[in-house]
């Protein structure tokens, strides 16, 4: 992985924890993950391991300081890394060059699996906030997140795309 490649994955880290850090929590403290999209878009432009790897890892930890989820911070780990291995397989099985469309639907599917992930995880370590139920929460927060994400992809996939384009050879997919 050359240097490039590095300084364009900690873009996206780094744009996702501002991104991550100034939407308002609206649901238990609850609020929606940007970080996944820009971890969705590193994974789309540099879809090999070791990026993937380090997208997961830097995604989750940084997740998951940021998080106003109580007691958060493991959930979000995990959430990442195991999201960012089922988002780069679905995105490996296409074999096909990413489209605003697929990118689009890969992240809404993408946002289900990462939320119904941190769910799990946060009711089997710490329990969910105020007597809230895995499904209330998935219905209130996951859903609303996956639309938003989705929306933000549009926007921001097919912009990035041409810049990528413009100043830097994107590997082939």
């Amino acid at each position: 992985m050359n240097t490039r490649t590095l300084v364009l994955l900690s873009l996206f880290v780094g744009i996702g924890a501002v991104l991550h850090a100034v939407i308002p929590g609206f649901f238990f403290g609850m609020k929606p993950d940007m970080m996944l999209t820009m971890m969705f878009l590193g994974i789309m432009l540099f879809p090999n391991k070791t990026a993937v790897s380090l997208l997961a890892i830097a995604t989750g930890i940084i997740s998951g300081v940021t998080t106003s989820f109580p007691g958060g911070f493991v959930p979000n780990v995990v959430d990442k890394v195991v999201t960012a291995t089922l988002f780069f397989g679905l995105f490996t099985l296409l074999k096909a060059k990413a489209t605003p469309l697929k990118a689009a639907l890969l992240t809404a599917v993408g946002t289900f699996i990462s939320g119904a992930t941190f769910l799990a995880v946060a009711l089997a370590v710490v329990g969910l906030p105020g007597g809230a139920t895995f499904g209330g929460l998935f219905v209130a927060v996951v859903i609303p997140t996956a639309l938003v994400n989705t929306v933000a992809m549009i926007a921001i996939y097919p912009i990035v795309q041409s810049l990528m384009r413009r100043t830097y050879t994107v590997p082939q997919q």
